[in-house]
């Protein structure tokens, strides 16, 4: 085995604060964006056990009126884009018109999508645990120009 040069140690001591000094950075000042030198917050939270469970869908209405649900399988958008983009839906209504544009382009020959919703179903949990009930909340609406 050889011997670490001077020099060898001195870059590696220096990798080495340079990558502590970022983790410490990232700690106190990072964001889930900056992993893996910022938090990792997903794992590092709870609800309380009484909060209610959100869980996000997207669905969409026909013209003939049928709702219709507008997952993965039916437009080739996870769930997860749609969560981790939800604010920008918020913030303008007209971008689910991907979405529907989506599912026209998987199914070509279904009726026109006339509307696209995201929909949030928040179920009930009583001392951690579920209570049987919920209720949907439609939290961004975006209607086809008629």
């Amino acid at each position: 085995m050889e011997t670490l040069t001077s020099r060898g140690r001195a870059v590696r001591l220096g990798v080495t604060a340079l990558g502590l000094a970022l983790l410490l950075v990232g700690t106190v000042r990072g964001t889930d964006d900056d992993f893996p030198f910022g938090p990792f917050r997903m794992y590092s939270t709870s609800d309380p056990p009484d909060a209610p469970a959100p869980d996000t869908r997207v669905e969409g209405v026909d013209r003939t009126g049928a709702v219709v649900e507008l997952g993965q399988d039916a437009t080739g958008i996870r769930r997860a884009e749609i969560e981790g983009q939800q604010g920008r839906y918020a913030a303008d209504p007209t971008l689910l018109r991907q979405v529907a544009d989506a599912y026209t382009e998987r199914h070509p020959d279904a009726p026109a999508l006339v509307e696209v919703r995201i929909v949030i179903r928040w179920y009930g949990i009583r001392d951690g645990r579920p209570t049987g009930r919920w209720t949907d909340e439609t939290a961004v609406r975006w209607q086809a120009d008629r």
